[in-house]
């Protein structure tokens, strides 16, 4: 019995849907996986600046910008739902939810620019992530909804 090999696991591509998908077709999926877990990241960032001001590592005085953490609270509360339903969106391989999941993965990667100096290893962390989501986003962000069809 002779083993042969499917052509669409040499080429790299997809026998799902029509047109060019591409292996590459899970670094989308991992930029939503990533977009929903830094959600929820955010989310719990936000409840912790809420409920715990001395948490982080420096006064609102100290930052980049002179910036209340309770405000900051509420905006990491609000923008972490948003980025939840922006990452599940990016999954099912909606095309609105990928060029705000850009947008909202610039924001958030510059929002924790200015935040370093309050919690320097997690926003390092997370700008690294954000430029892999921006990078797999807008390079292959088309073929998820190719691959969901």
């Amino acid at each position: 019995m002779v083993h042969t090999q499917d052509d669409s696991a040499v080429s790299g591509t997809s026998s799902r849907g029509s047109g060019n998908v591409t292996a590459w077709v899970g670094w989308v999926l991992f930029a939503g996986i990533i977009m929903f877990t830094a959600g929820v990241f955010n989310v719990i960032e936000g409840i912790l600046a809420l409920a715990r001001e001395d948490f982080f590592l420096v006064r609102s005085s100290g930052l980049v910008i002179n910036m209340n953490y309770t405000a900051y609270g509420w905006a990491l509360l609000i923008f972490g739902i948003v980025l939840v339903i922006a990452g599940y969106s990016v999954m099912a391989g909606k095309t609105w939810a990928r060029v705000l999941a850009i947008i909202l993965a610039v924001l958030n990667a510059i929002g924790h620019m200015v935040f370093t100096p309050a919690y320097p290893l997690w926003s390092v962390m997370v700008i690294t992530l954000d430029v892999f989501v921006i990078y797999a986003l807008v390079v292959h962000g088309g073929e998820m909804k190719e691959y969901q069809g």
